[in-house]
């Protein structure tokens, strides 16, 4: 997490402290009683983030996405790389099961959902915005 909140951590050193001092015969207690702080925490943040995100609909302005955020070639990257990743057990339950033609079904499973993300599936909130920002010109 990039930004970290001194209250929230501060709330954490006091309860492990607290826990240290008591015994783990509170652990639970005073485990759901950070897990609520946190859970409030949370619920500050997305309702500022939901609030800006009204102001700048209010003001004419198209809410940045998280989704964005990040370039094209990282996203098909990372779709590419956690392919791979999740390629080898996959191979190796499909082909101690199946054999040859369940090892066939897999890559070929494998292949199209790069293919179908390679292909340019959008995302349908930028398409929206481009068009829109095209009509105004």
């Amino acid at each position: 997490m990039a930004t970290h909140d001194p209250d929230l951590r501060r709330d954490l050193d006091a309860t492990l402290q607290t826990r240290k001092e008591l015994g783990p015969e509170y652990e639970s207690e005073l485990l759901e009683s950070f897990l609520e702080k946190v859970d409030q925490n949370v619920d500050r943040r997305v309702r500022r983030h939901l609030a800006e995100q009204q102001v700048q609909v209010a003001r004419g302005i198209q809410p940045q996405s998280r989704d964005s955020e990040i370039h094209p070639f990282w996203q098909r990257f990372g779709v590419a790389a956690l392919s791979l990743v999740l390629a080898v057990p996959l191979s190796a339950i499909a082909a101690g099961t199946a054999g040859l033609p369940g090892l066939l079904v897999c890559w070929a499973g494998i292949v199209g959902v790069n293919a179908a993300h390679g292909a340019g599936l959008r995302n349908p909130l930028r398409l929206r915005a481009e068009d829109r920002d095209g009509a105004a010109d």
